[in-house]
């Protein structure tokens, strides 16, 4: 009778998969295993596997580039990264190693813009693309990245009042793009996106305000739903509405060159995730192509701002199941040694489901579980997988500690969080490791910051510090990374 956690999942899906496999009875991601890891730095832990990063980039330059090849399409593909999904300094070094742009939501992403570019990661023709509603400092810091020679900064227009906040405070002649204000699915509770000019207002808006405007050129048309690039009618309405828009707006400014689709490819929620990529990039050049041709206009350059997809899978949280309470006849609940509303809080905000895993004892015999977190709120919980609807793992043994880990996390979770913050109840963030590999095959793994004292969040909330106690068990980014930490093999 198979009965093992491992038949389990055997049974169940096709595994092993290309991140995971299993070394005798503990987890393996990507070679590494975790089980080391877990015994090395102890639980609660985060970790980013940066070489995903660049793996992810690498897919999507692919499958543009075999698309724009079957098609015979005439213009060029952007890679830009979304940095809200991770403003992560290294997170975002890795991206940038393979000749992307940036796309950016706030004043205080341009701060981050200007030190990429002074420590020499990006250029002046970098291409940097400034999306969100604009107030008074993000207009300020947009102008002076502009005024400072960043010839490719694109502020695109949320608004009718931007374009004169912008020209302003810019010296010279600039590009701007102009954001489609899409319509949403009938699910949602208003009809159209919130962010963005209206369809029907955006050739309008352009004659009235740009075309005789000698200090600003329309660069790029910008587009994004909020359901992502999914093969549903929804989807391939709203794009057909936009390449509408395009062909009658790019007759009216021959300086339009460019279409921006947004970030929306999907990461892997689950061990059965299915999701043809190259099918979707395929269709849409295909529709852009056709639709450019009927109009008899020249094709645009393809930007994409792909965040999570960039960097959702890197991440990952693991956790000890600390305790088991049997609360009635069917329900046990594992606690675990942190909380599922400070670390991953899109599990409760947006019930978003994550692949989980044991990390170790897999060949132990399973239950049905519900998972608990430290805080006493009680919707710090986590009760189902997104293709099972209910959580198995290997049956708890007070004399066998159990540990659990989340993948596919490195989108959002930390700033949504509040990173290096409170949290709630208290509860401190764990310790946070970076693991690269090299060239022989080889995990290098460095502590960037050990988990949250006492003493930090106290002094948050405007308690003296006592400085015969208080521990700072805090680590220095440029000393951890380049500090000679052990590597697993």
């Amino acid at each position: 009778m198979n009965v093992k956690f491992k038949d389990l999942i055997e049974q169940t899906f096709e595994f092993p998969t290309e991140e995971f496999s299993l070394e005798n009875s503990n987890l393996l991601f990507h070679g590494l295993n975790l089980s080391d890891l877990v015994a090395q730095y102890g639980s609660p832990l985060k970790f980013t596997y940066l070489p995903k990063i660049s793996e992810n980039i690498g897919r999507a330059k692919k499958w543009f580039d075999s698309a724009i090849e079957k098609y015979g399409y005439k213009g060029k593909y952007y890679y830009c990264y979304c940095t809200k999904s991770s403003h992560f300094r290294y997170v975002l070094e890795e991206a940038l190693k393979n000749d992307i742009h940036i796309e950016t939501s706030s004043a205080f992403d341009i701060k981050i813009v200007e030190r990429l570019k002074r420590d020499g990661l990006i250029d002046a023709d970098t291409y940097v693309i400034c999306n969100g509603f604009k107030r008074d400092a993000y207009i300020e810091n947009i102008a002076n990245l502009i005024n400072g020679g960043q010839r490719n900064c694109i502020p695109i227009l949320d608004n009718y009042e931007e374009i004169g906040l912008l020209t302003s405070r810019v010296k010279d002649r600039f590009q701007v793009g102009i954001r489609i204000a899409s319509e949403e699915e009938p699910k949602f509770e208003f009809y159209t996106s919130r962010l963005g000019i209206g369809y029907k207002d955006i050739v309008p808006f352009y004659d009235k305000h740009l075309n005789d405007n000698p200090n600003v050129e329309l660069k790029m048309l910008h587009f994004f739903i909020n359901t992502g690039i999914r093969d549903t009618a929804y989807y391939w309405n709203e794009l057909l509405k936009c390449l509408k828009v395009y062909v009658r707006l790019k007759k009216h400014c021959p300086s339009l060159d460019s279409l921006n689709i947004g970030g929306g490819f999907p990461t892997k929620n689950s061990l059965s995730f299915e999701y043809d990529y190259q099918y979707m990039v395929d269709e849409i050049i295909n529709q852009i192509n056709l639709a450019c041709e009927e109009a008899e206009v020249d094709v645009p350059n393809i930007f994409t701002e792909f965040g999570s997809f960039t960097v959702g899978e890197s991440g990952g949280a693991i956790y000890q199941v600390l305790y088991q309470k049997q609360q009635n006849d069917r329900e046990k609940w594992n606690m675990i040694d942190s909380s599922f509303i400070t670390t991953l809080p899109d599990s409760w905000a947006i019930n978003r489901r994550f692949i989980m895993l044991p990390v170790n004892r897999w060949n132990d015999t399973y239950e049905r579980v519900l998972l608990g977190g430290l805080t006493c709120d009680s919707d710090d919980y986590y009760n189902s997988q997104q293709d099972l609807n209910a959580i198995y793992l290997p049956k708890f043994n007070p004399a066998q500690p159990l540990y659990i880990a989340f993948f596919n996390t490195g989108a959002y979770q930390e700033t949504i969080g509040g990173y290096g913050g409170l949290q709630h109840c208290l509860i401190p963030y764990p310790k946070h490791l970076l693991i690269d590999k090299d060239a022989d095959g080889r995990f290098h793994v460095s502590l960037f910051r050990d988990q949250q004292s006492a003493a930090e969040n106290l002094e948050i909330l405007g308690y003296a510090a006592d400085n015969d106690t208080a521990e700072h068990a805090v680590y220095s980014a440029e000393e951890s990374i380049h500090s000679n930490k052990p590597i697993l093999k």
